[in-house]
C-alpha cells in the first residue's frame, strides 16, 4: 500500500493563521462625537441625566418646546442638543414636529 501526501496549505488559507493575524483597529461604531461642542452637550446631558434620571430625556424635550414656543432659538438648539444624546428618537420627533409650526 503506497502512502499519499496531501499538499500543505497556504498560510493565507489557513483558518488558525487567520484567526492569528492581527487586523487593524476600526474606530468605535458608538463613536460619533466629531463635533466641537460635543463635550459640552455631553457634559451637559450627563448633569441633566443626574438631576432627572430616566425621565431627563422627557424634561429635555419640555424645556425645547418651551424655547421653541418663547423663540429663543439658541436655548432650543441646546435643548434639543440635550435630548438627542438621550433619546435620539425623541429628539427626531420633536425636530419633525416644529418643522411644520
Amino acid at each position: 500500500m503506497t502512502v499519499h501526501f496531501a499538499a500543505a496549505r497556504t498560510a493565507a488559507l489557513s483558518p488558525v493563521a487567520r484567526a492569528l493575524t492581527r487586523r487593524d483597529a476600526v474606530s468605535p461604531a458608538n463613536d460619533n462625537g466629531d463635533t466641537a461642542g460635543s463635550d459640552h452637550l455631553l457634559h451637559s446631558a450627563l448633569r441633566h441625566f443626574a438631576k432627572h434620571g430616566l425621565a431627563a430625556a422627557a424634561e429635555a424635550r419640555k424645556l425645547a418646546e418651551d424655547a421653541f414656543f418663547a423663540g429663543d432659538r439658541e436655548t432650543y438648539e441646546h435643548w434639543l442638543g440635550v435630548c438627542r444624546t438621550l433619546d435620539r428618537r425623541m429628539a427626531d420627533a420633536i425636530a419633525k414636529q416644529q418643522q411644520f409650526l
